[in-house]
């Protein structure tokens, strides 16, 4: 298979085809298909993207005619139909239910742009500069979220300082959880402590990118009331956790949190075409002046029609329901395979997002290229890769589950 084309002309930038060392040529369901004609079962699904599968029937249908009658690609922050839609559906299915009022914010088509949007927004509703960000935490790659994000490799490559950001432990990390938190509120408390006030307070409710960290709901809103009580606003960065990846639309739900934005992006689309929102409180919201912050791909109506359609799976509970057995079923498997090792092996996750902790980069890399090589398509994440976290598409089937977790299972038993 010839790759050279890539190699030399690409730039050195380049990360997942050096994982995945092949020419992929078509996607379907919960596979993809080299040039050779080989087959793989997808568990990394476009880092979360593609929650729906590869080229989910209904949106590729709903795009086809979108096109054939010659509906608008690309529209700034224009009015359009297939946008008018896809905000009705979101508010009817997702917000309405939930008794959520936001103001819906389109700023441009990836992740990182809805944090720096969130961000921008935090430090002109509050006048301050300093946001709380969490180890281990990842919220794009851009200045003002690469300096929330933690990880050292990403930070380096920004040749610049990552200023503005008061770095906590997350719940699970060395010094983390509730007492800490109630800590840093007393600190914030004595004007001696040298702790300015804070614009936000950012947090993701599971740790995708960091290794799969679970925060607790006790945590959750500890935080929330620490923001809260600082009048700093409270950022939930559901951006790979949402969109039913946990077994509800938020990661967060029934909670009983009140985040004053809430960032998402990934799957919210549903067809692996770019979008990124980031829902607003309108109080909030109305500290905007038009233009003020803009982006000239935040018109994604072809991800408009995709992630009106992908609403359809969120009308009832058969879905999230299934996610959540699926979950189980996952997670079962991995809990046996750490009791199986032992070697310190440890299992999280929530719902369709779990992961192995094998504690060594070195032989997470070699289970996932062995999983590679015998047709399955896995991640490693957090600190030094030590982690790989499973995320299938949410429609996999009971079958095609079980044969990318037994394939997984032999990789590790082979490792190790």
């Amino acid at each position: 298979m010839d790759m050279s084309l890539f190699e030399q002309w690409e730039s050195n930038i380049r990360g997942y085809c050096r994982a995945y060392p092949t020419v992929f040529t078509r996607a379907s369901g919960v596979r993809q298909y080299d040039e050779a004609g080989k087959e793989y079962i997808d568990f990394f699904a476009g880092a979360g993207v593609l929650n729906f599968g590869h080229n989910d029937p209904a949106m590729k249908q709903a795009i086809i005619d979108y096109i054939s009658n010659d509906g608008v690609a690309h529209s700034l922050d224009m009015y359009t139909t297939a946008k008018r839609d896809f905000m009705q559906r979101f508010i009817d299915t997702i917000l309405k239910p939930r008794n959520m009022d936001y103001r819906l914010q389109f700023m441009g088509p990836t992740g990182t742009n809805a944090v720096e949007a969130a961000l921008k927004l935090a430090r002109r509703v509050t006048g301050r500069r300093t946001v709380i960000a969490c180890s281990h935490g990842f919220h794009g790659m851009t200045l003002g979220a690469l300096a929330c994000t933690a990880n050292d490799y990403f930070r380096k490559a920004a040749g610049v300082p990552l200023d503005n950001v008061l770095r906590i432990p997350f719940e699970d990390s060395p010094g983390g959880g509730v007492a800490m938190v109630d800590e840093l509120r007393c600190a914030f408390a004595d004007s001696s402590s040298g702790l300015e006030p804070i614009a936000a307070v950012i947090v993701e409710p599971i740790q995708a990118e960091g290794g799969v960290h679970v925060a607790s709901p006790e945590f959750l809103h500890a935080l929330q009331r620490l923001a809260h009580e600082q009048g700093a606003l409270f950022i939930l960065d559901d951006i790979q956790a949402g969109c039913g990846r946990t077994g509800s639309y938020f990661s967060f739900d029934d909670m009983g949190l009140d985040p004053d934005i809430i960032n998402l992006a990934k799957g919210l689309g549903g067809f692996g075409t770019p979008i990124a929102m980031n829902l607003n409180k309108p109080e909030h919201d109305q500290h905007w002046q038009p233009g003020e912050h803009t982006g000239t791909f935040r018109g994604q109506d072809i991800s408009f029609i995709a992630g009106a359609e992908a609403m359809r799976y969120f009308t009832d509970d058969t879905l999230m329901s299934d996610v959540r057995r699926k979950g189980a079923d996952m997670r079962q498997q991995l809990e046996s395979i750490a009791v199986q090792h032992g070697k310190g092996l440890s299992v999280r996750g929530r719902g369709m997002m779990q992961a192995l902790d094998v504690v060594d980069g070195a032989v997470a890399k070699s289970i996932a290229r062995t999983c590679f090589d015998h047709g399955l398509l896995i991640g490693p994440c957090g600190t030094g890769g030590r982690v790989l976290k499973l995320i299938p598409p949410l429609i996999i089937s009971d079958e095609d589950l079980k044969k990318g977790l037994d394939i997984f299972t032999a990789a590790v038993a082979a490792a190790l």
